[in-house]
């Protein structure tokens, strides 16, 4: 209030009543009131907003820790002293946001929910600003495994539908996470060491806490198949029903004309591949244009040079040539010399998907329509931004 809004607490107070209310007037049957670093106000003066935001209209009062600076405890009693010490309370839904720069957001928002809150804040991943939000996928099992320790709460969420969605968003976000972040991470239900195989093998209850069933993930090596370069299409086909992939024959046989050719080049063809290629080979928008033939050249001798083959819907071939500051950067002004759109080059990345010499990666490319160039915008798109994820068989 004083130092970001230049405000006192009445003229807070009284704004915060007169925007509540004009939501309110619009015909918003919930109205959210979030007093911004809840965590650290003063308790009178928030149980006082609090009460004045609810006879002005809001149904729900989300308690934010916009800094991620309580800890858990401390989180847990601020939500139950709303509860106890806010008047119109009951007339209202409490609801957390949890920053997680100390790497507390996921804990902060379970004890909320035990302390009375029954809205949770939360993102995919836990993406969100600086550190973070609250991960959903941690706080969901959370409450699903220690239902018994948090008074009988529940969700509702289809949680095997986790995985998926996580890399959903992973892929259209440009977000990775990493190997080691719980419930998604890669590595979060692999086991590496000896003793630890040894009582999987025995019982996976002994180093599992939930099943990997639970967020929808399939295994390729418990009790799956492990498919190769013999594999045929009954079993390339039940491995993507395993994965929750549905697609008619006429898919399958362009995904499946595909996957030999990688299995081919590749000892054991994983979970990983087969989803960068399906999303390669099915996934995609229709093709205006297709690539023919590129041809790049670099050194410390000269300027990287690059010659493009593009080829019309129609099946016109046309050819650019050009020279950039780099490879990948002639290559696209060759492109731009063909299309004739002049676009801008945001962001060009290559993910290893699997691992090893033979493994397969991910391009993924943003660009977006050249604003300032000389020549006039030719669609009315040149101010979006268009992202296109590209999985190549792996080199031989």
């Amino acid at each position: 209030m004083q130092h970001k809004l230049r405000k006192t607490p009445d003229q807070v107070v009284a704004i915060a009543r007169e925007m509540v209310a004009y939501a309110r007037s619009l015909g918003c049957p919930d109205v959210e009131f979030s007093p911004e670093d809840a965590g650290r106000s003063n308790r009178e003066f928030l149980y006082h907003i609090l009460e004045e935001v609810i006879k002005a209209g809001a149904t729900t009062l989300n308690i934010p820790d916009t800094v991620g600076y309580t800890l858990p405890h401390e989180f847990g009693k601020l939500i139950a002293d709303i509860k106890a010490n806010t008047p119109g309370i009951e007339n209202a839904i409490i609801s957390t946001h949890c920053q997680n720069d100390l790497g507390l957001a996921s804990a902060n928002t379970l004890a909320g929910a035990y302390a009375g809150a029954r809205q949770l804040e939360v993102t995919i991943n836990g993406i969100g600003e600086r550190a973070g939000n609250a991960s959903l996928e941690e706080v969901v099992m959370a409450i699903k495994c220690r239902r018994e320790l948090l008074g009988g709460l529940y969700t509702g969420i289809n949680s095997q539908h986790i995985t998926m969605t996580s890399k959903m968003v992973q892929e259209h976000s440009g977000l990775h996470v990493q190997p080691h972040k719980a419930i998604v991470g890669a590595n979060a239900f692999a086991h590496e060491s000896g003793i630890h195989q040894d009582g999987m093998l025995k019982f996976k209850g002994t180093y599992e806490i939930i099943s990997p069933d639970d967020i929808g993930l399939t295994r390729a090596n418990e009790f799956g198949i492990v498919l190769g370069k013999l594999s045929g299409r009954h079993a390339v086909r039940t491995k993507l029903v395993e994965l929750g992939y549905e697609i008619n024959d006429k898919e399958f046989e362009d995904f499946f004309k595909r996957y030999k050719e990688v299995a081919e080049k590749k000892k054991r063809v994983t979970d990983e591949d087969i989803e960068a290629l399906l999303s390669d080979e099915i996934f995609q928008p229709k093709v205006i244009w297709s690539l023919g033939d590129v041809q790049a050249t670099c050194g410390t001798l000269g300027l990287s040079t690059a010659t493009v083959k593009l080829i019309t819907i129609d099946g016109e071939e046309k050819i650019g040539c050009s020279v950039g500051t780099g490879p990948v950067d002639a290559a696209y002004k060759a492109v731009d010399q063909i299309i004739q759109i002049p676009t801008v080059l945001r962001e060009y990345s290559m993910t290893s998907v699997t691992e090893g010499i033979d493994a397969i990666a991910t391009t993924r490319v943003v660009i977006a329509g050249d604003v300032s160039a000389d020549k006039p915008a030719l669609t009315s798109n040149s101010n979006r931004s268009f992202r296109y994820s590209l999985t190549p068989p792996p080199d031989p």
